[in-house]
């Protein structure tokens, strides 16, 4: 007679209370996933079993709910397996489904324990040998960007008459109004990132049969276009003749046919800029640009950055420009009910779980959503019941020592 049976089950059921307390005091942990106690017999060359001791205990990685957070550095894996890279200042590698990241003032990006979110550098793609290093998002101004090509539709009105004097232009002179149709600005970009103002003006070439024999295209109608800068000096590669079918289809120049420059000036490299002025019309309408843009920009200040699906990190610049800052690289395991728990929301590899497959999001490894953190999956109601079975099986436990010891105070007392 013994009472290694009720004891064990004593210890048994409180493993197991305490396993369902600690997943009901995560039930708001982020990225916390909820574990469950495995029991097995014990026996030892005897029909009467021993009892009952704790097996393992084992955590669901199903995926908890998505929910919003409002923070663009909160980034939530969704539909996928992956884990997020994380390295202790020592390089120490751990991993993590909780997304809830900072940026430190030297740029590093960090969990709220100071573990350093890991990627691939703007630029630089991952695999063949290429190990993810600590993501940093650098404050330092982004660089300009010379123009280089300009990209126009005009509407020129066929209604209009030639000017009545001559086109002329020079510096401290810019031409007078009677010298062409009409006139718009161009603002383009130098290599140190200064804007520069260029004025274009449109002159109705009237019909000529001696040279240069005007209109180029046979009934059509040829314009003038003549660019200067802002101070009333002529750019290279103008003017540029338009020439007009009698549909009113600009037929030449081609694309990329025309190329205006600018020289050197304030320590600014020399400008060439391609010219495409297709889908420009001339047709019984008002004057108007129908489309004007341009490749290059001024240098920029980080205003903010977000975090896009295949977790490549774009910053926001001053200059309405945008640019990759980096990409978070993902990590799967062939087992990963292998994983060795750490705490603070980190698990680390361990010989069961295998070794890391890294990679950058999508597929089997999810997509990340910015703004948003995956809640922890564990089920309350059904882990409040749990509690209430696991609460019965101690008491039955309990019995069983009690109707022992009756069985034994009965033997004593014959």
């Amino acid at each position: 007679m013994g009472f290694g049976q009720g004891v064990s089950g004593l210890n048994a059921a409180a493993s197991n209370l305490d396993v369902i307390g600690n997943n009901i005091a995560n039930a708001n942990t982020v990225g916390y996933k909820q574990s469950a106690a495995q029991f097995a017999d014990v026996y030892a060359g005897t029909k009467i079993g021993l009892g009952v001791r704790v097996n393992s205990v084992v955590q669901s990685f199903n995926q908890g709910n998505i929910e919003a957070s409002g923070r663009s550095l909160d980034v939530a894996i969704t539909n996928g397996n992956g884990f997020f890279r994380l390295t202790s200042p020592e390089g120490a590698v751990y991993y993590s489904r909780n997304g809830q990241f900072q940026r430190q003032e030297d740029g590093r990006i960090t969990n709220m324990q100071g573990l350093q979110v890991t990627g691939y550098p703007a630029g630089v793609a991952g695999g063949a040998g290429v190990q993810p290093q600590p993501l940093v998002i650098s404050n330092a101004q982004m660089e300009p960007r010379a123009t280089s090509s300009i990209t126009a539709k005009f509407q020129l009105d066929s209604r209009a008459t030639v000017p009545t004097q001559a086109f002329a232009s020079s510096a401290g002179s810019p031409p007078t109004s009677n010298m062409f149709n009409y006139s718009t600005a161009i603002n383009v970009y130098d290599s140190l990132g200064n804007k520069q103002q260029l004025m274009a003006y449109f002159a109705k070439v009237a019909d000529s049969a001696v040279a240069p024999v005007h209109p180029t295209v046979a009934g059509g109608t040829d314009w003038q276009m003549y660019v200067t800068d802002v101070n009333g000096n002529a750019v290279g590669g103008a003017p540029v003749t338009l020439a007009f079918d009698n549909a009113g289809a600009l037929q030449s120049p081609a694309a990329g046919a025309v190329t205006l420059t600018q020289p050197a000036v304030n320590g600014a490299q020399a400008m060439a800029m391609k010219l495409d002025l297709s889908g420009t019309t001339q047709f019984g309408a008002d004057n108007d640009v129908k489309q004007l843009s341009q490749n290059g920009y001024t240098s920029g200040s980080l205003l903010g950055f977000s975090v896009n699906g295949d977790g490549t990190i774009t910053g926001n610049y001053s200059n309405e420009q945008t640019k990759p800052l980096g990409q978070i690289v993902m990590a799967a395991f062939g087992n990963v009910e292998g994983l060795k728990p750490e705490g603070d929301n980190v698990w680390s590899a361990t010989g069961s779980s295998g070794q890391p497959l890294l990679g950058v999001a999508g597929g089997s490894l999810g997509t990340l959503r910015s703004n948003a953190v995956e809640a922890s999956n564990v089920d309350l109601s059904g882990q409040l019941v749990n509690l209430i079975v696991a609460q019965r099986n101690y008491q039955a436990n309990a019995q069983t020592i009690k109707a022992q010891d009756t069985v034994m105070q009965t033997l004593v007392n014959l």
